[in-house]
């Protein structure tokens, strides 16, 4: 039996991630106070809603169901209409709530729609991939995508809750796990490289859902999630001029511009190993990361088959998309690197023939 791992974060307001299994019946106690409740979800979970939905009404709440596409299609100004649309006809007020139940991009919706609705209603998390627990369910940025990229309308927003029940991966397709560790592995390459070690010298584990490992690793990725969101909530900087919130979109920059090329049909995860992978060779290149470090790059993101290359020849598509990251200052592009393993730095504008001869390096 998996312990319940209980992680604190500090930012506009305090509230627990909360990991374990058997955690859906603690989601009426942390609605108290709601006359209605609103659970956003992907059609692919509608059985899961359903059942939400009765155990909230017979404990005398209000639900009603919004279904919306499934991942990044999700996250578009229309489908965030109709979730306003619809939360408005039911008479959602302030002291109501809503829940977003899903992967990533379903969290991503709900918590913009939460942010957005009223200026502000209660908002609880039920993330149901590994990439939701350790990643977009955790730390308060919401958003949606528009024409020009990824991510970039949106809002700071804290859940008041996050549970991850990590029995729902029990039934995560293997790809979406295995891609949904990118996120666990990027943590381990800036902050705590014992989760590399795990990871490359206990890869099955890792993968086995039913075993207490993965749990593990979701509760330490947590852990350092919220304790750099609890330091830099508003990603304005670090204490003593250490790089903050920013060291969260590490491999981001370039994994992103990967999402736009591929028109987002690529699993997040998999564009961030590439996107790690790019930042390593820049590093690399510039006499920032030691071979070592680099390796530990290529044998992690191996361990778990993620991908390690992009196609050649679409340099300039990329180049274009990772202008309007919302790291870029102007025309200046950039990027989190390490100078070692769990020494993140920011670096402003790296000479362009290392941007290309990088990218020439990690292509297929």
């Amino acid at each position: 039996m998996t312990e319940r791992f209980v992680v604190p974060v500090h930012a506009e307001r305090t509230y627990e991630v909360i990991i374990g299994r058997g955690l859906l019946g603690d989601l009426a106690e942390r609605l108290e106070g709601s006359q209605r409740v609103a659970v956003i979800h992907p059609g692919a979970l509608r059985a899961s809603a359903d059942a939400i939905q009765s155990d909230l009404v017979d404990s005398g709440f209000e639900v009603i169901l919004l279904e919306i596409p499934e991942a990044e299609d999700a996250k578009t100004s229309d489908v965030a209409a109709f979730c306003w649309n619809a939360l408005g006809a039911s008479g959602f007020t302030r002291s109501d709530s809503i829940v977003g139940m899903g992967g990533g991009a379903t969290t991503d919706l709900a918590g913009f729609v939460a942010a957005t609705w009223l200026r502000g209603v209660r908002l609880i998390h039920i993330p149901t991939t590994v990439l939701g627990m350790v990643d977009a369910a955790v730390g308060g940025k919401t958003g949606i995508n528009t024409e020009a990229g990824k991510n970039l309308v949106g809002a700071f927003y804290s859940p008041w809750a996050v549970l991850c029940d990590v029995t729902a991966l029990e039934t995560l397709p293997e790809n979406d796990l295995r891609a949904g560790l990118a996120e666990v592995v990027k943590v381990g390459l800036t902050s705590d490289a014992s989760i590399l070690v795990d990871i490359i010298e206990r890869t099955e584990e890792c993968l086995n859902t039913q075993g207490d490992l993965l749990p593990d690793l979701i509760r330490r990725a947590v852990q350092v999630k919220a304790d750099v969101v609890s330091e830099d909530f508003l990603e304005t900087g670090g204490k003593d001029g250490r790089i903050g919130r920013e060291v969260l979109n590490y491999g981001h920059t370039f994994g992103h511009a990967v999402e736009r090329l591929e028109n987002y049909r690529w699993r997040h995860g998999a564009a961030v190993s590439v996107g790690l992978m790019y930042v390593a060779e820049l590093a690399r290149l510039g006499g920032r990361l030691d071979e070592d470090g680099y390796q530990m790059h290529v044998k992690a993101l191996g361990a778990l088959g993620l991908p390690v290359t992009y196609p050649a020849g679409r340099w300039d598509q990329l180049y274009s998309a990772m202008q309007v990251d919302k790291k870029a200052r102007g025309s200046l592009l950039r990027f989190v690197v390490l100078d070692g393993l769990g020494a993140p730095a920011m670096w402003e504008g790296p000479d362009p023939t290392l941007l290309v001869a990088a990218y020439a390096d990690i292509s297929a």
